[in-house]
């Protein structure tokens, strides 16, 4: 017990800054995925493999759903980085994760060795988490607008 109320005690100072480990890891997966979808970059198909896979996924609008998805995973993975609109970057992020685990991820189990909801669904908690607390102490958010 007396451990527990050290690490309390010593890491409650912290706090406001725990968002960041967040926006760095979910700004990076983010960026480089959006990378390969809207650029073709990191061995990526770009848009227009993006608009054939929605396409193939039977998505309607494929055309629509694809540059909205390389757009939301680029420009959502950028300012969750930067912490700058960070709940709204967030909410973007979080809205095509739900999409990626219910339709895709969720019918294969949870384990992410067998295409399961383990990897999308973290990153769907983590955007989550981000819309609740915002970009924290370290951000761009903090920074102009005064708030966390």
């Amino acid at each position: 017990m007396f451990i527990i109320k050290v690490l309390d005690s010593n890491l409650d100072r912290f706090k406001e800054y725990s968002m960041l480990s967040i926006r760095i890891a979910l700004g990076v997966v983010f960026l480089t995925h959006g990378s390969q979808k809207l650029f073709g970059f990191f061995g990526g198909g770009g848009i227009a493999g993006t608009i054939r896979f929605m396409d193939m996924m039977g998505f309607g609008f494929a055309a629509f759903f694809g540059i909205a998805l390389s757009c939301a995973e680029f420009f959502g993975g950028l300012l969750t980085l930067l912490g700058l609109f960070t709940r709204w970057a967030a909410l973007f992020i979080a809205v095509v994760m739900s999409v990626a685990v219910f339709t895709v991820h969720l019918k294969h189990g949870f384990f992410v060795s067998n295409k399961g909801f383990e990897f999308a669904g973290s990153l769907l908690c983590m955007a989550i988490a981000l819309i609740i607390n915002g970009g924290g102490k370290i951000s761009l958010d903090n920074l102009l607008f005064n708030k966390n």
